[in-house]
């Protein structure tokens, strides 16, 4: 991926409280699937659980850039995500915000 394409990518952590996984995953594809189909500028949305722990679920995004992930999070889809979670979590989620680094030139 050129520097001129790069992308703006999000990983976000979430510790789910017990017994509270499905109802975090149903909101968290929700979420994933509106975003896909309604934001140009989503280009991915994966919802990701660890084999080795049930109750985290880690998502992972890619935008063309940071104004398309701000626009993500004015859309009318994404605020039943962000009520709709915040009851179920443990603790704040983790976020990082990624670009992808430039290769070195041989």
């Amino acid at each position: 991926m050129s520097a001129t394409n790069a992308n703006f990518v999000v990983l976000a952590e979430f510790r789910i409280k017990q017994g509270q996984r499905d109802a975090f995953l149903a909101l968290a594809h929700n979420d994933a699937n509106e975003s896909l189909a309604n934001e140009s500028g989503c280009h991915q949305f994966d919802v990701l659980v660890p084999e080795e722990d049930g109750n985290t679920v880690i998502l992972h995004e890619v935008y063309t850039d940071r104004a398309a992930f701000d626009n993500h999070m004015a859309m009318p889809h994404y605020q039943p995500f962000k009520e709709g979670t915040d009851p179920l979590l443990e603790q704040e989620p983790t976020v990082r915000f990624l670009s992808p680094a430039e290769r070195p030139q041989n």
